[in-house]
């Protein structure tokens, strides 16, 4: 149960990527050559799981709209989030430490809720693995996990 649930939780690190990959176009304050260069030689995170996994046009066309509900699902939270994010700024600026309590313990419900909206997006996309694809994407993740952000851990 536990390697289960270990191996969810390693496979939705991978896939955070691809939520955020379609979170929209980048930021305007950025000129476009600098955000050109950064991303330049590197493939689309989505884009090389997928590549990774061997994934036919059908499961790449399913990924897409579960991603994409995901997102549409996750829209009203991550905007009651920006707008925490700009309240908790002002209370910081103000000193106002019931409000900035206040603040906090309101985002962790909302932070819950992205994490849910997440976590079922990825149940329903490695439901669409084929056997062979699934365990590639275990055998991917053995060394990927929450507590090292996704990035792999160095033996030893």
């Amino acid at each position: 149960m536990k390697n289960k649930v270990i191996r969810m939780a390693a496979f939705g690190a991978l896939a955070t990527g691809m939520i955020f990959a379609q979170s929209g176009p980048p930021d305007p304050s950025q000129s476009a050559p600098q955000h050109q260069q950064r991303r330049q030689g590197r493939a689309h995170p989505g884009r090389r799981m997928a590549n990774y996994l061997n994934l036919s046009a059908d499961q790449r066309a399913q990924v897409q709209q579960i991603m994409a509900g995901a997102k549409q699902e996750a829209a009203p939270l991550r905007q009651q989030m920006q707008q925490n994010r700009k309240a908790l700024a002002d209370a910081i600026k103000s000193g106002n430490d019931a409000q900035i309590d206040q603040i906090t313990k309101a985002e962790a419900p909302v932070k819950a809720q992205l994490a849910s909206i997440h976590a079922r997006a990825m149940a329903k996309i490695y439901a669409t693995l084929t056997p062979e694809q699934k365990a590639k994407a275990d055998q991917m993740h053995r060394f990927r996990g929450p507590a090292a952000g996704g990035r792999r851990k160095l033996a030893g």
